[in-house]
């Protein structure tokens, strides 16, 4: 069955020294940059799973092998994440939910959303940010101007969606830091994430 949703995932370009800087050290950039594009792969393969009625992923930088079939690559605006953010909903003229590449334990059932009687779904983060943001009627302006990567940031955006008919996602915990990684592998142990970690010297504690 088509879901009339468009599924957005923002993301970087797996590159060492451009994605996941806070992982060094204890992990090398190249090291970094592995993990990143295994949370990558294992969070397209969630969305590829997911019935949509678009899949869009909003690229800094080129595709790689890591991207399936199924996906329309476009690429983020320049500035700040606030407006690279509101820019990947203004590709939408429907209902839409956008999630980022960090973190890889989504599931297909968290991401089938309804928003019938419902106009926003928010997903926070354990960092105080956000995971995900669903809109039934996309308006970038509910995001510019949202001071981003800071411990008030979901609770900044979450303000935004007032007078609107919000459903919370259960809380989800990013992949920072290198204690980070290893919860969100433990979370979903199957996964390219899980494996890639493992593969990897064990992380100092």
């Amino acid at each position: 069955m088509t879901s009339p949703v468009t599924l957005l995932v923002i993301a970087k370009e797996p590159r060492p020294g451009r994605v996941k800087t806070r992982l060094t050290p204890p992990f090398t950039p190249q090291q970094a940059a592995g993990l990143a594009e295994a949370a990558l792969a294992d969070t397209l393969d969630v969305v590829a799973r997911t019935p949509a009625r678009r899949r869009v992923l909003v690229l800094e930088g080129a595709p790689g092998p890591w991207l399936p079939a199924g996906f329309e690559v476009v690429r983020q605006c320049a500035g700040g994440l606030d407006e690279r953010l509101a820019a990947a909903f203004a590709h939408c003229d429907g209902p839409a939910l956008l999630i980022g590449m960090d973190t890889p334990q989504v599931t297909p059932a968290l991401l089938t959303v309804d928003f019938a009687g419902c106009d926003a779904y928010f997903g926070p983060a354990a960092d105080g940010g956000f995971w995900a943001l669903g809109l039934a009627a996309p308006d970038p302006g509910l995001l510019r101007g949202v001071p981003m990567s800071t411990p008030l940031t979901g609770a900044a955006q979450r303000a935004r969606l007032t007078g609107l008919r919000v459903r919370d996602l259960p809380r989800l915990r990013d992949v920072d830091t290198a204690g980070d990684a290893e919860l969100v592998a433990k979370a979903a142990p199957r996964g390219r994430f899980a494996a890639e970690l493992a593969r990897l010297a064990p992380v100092s504690r």
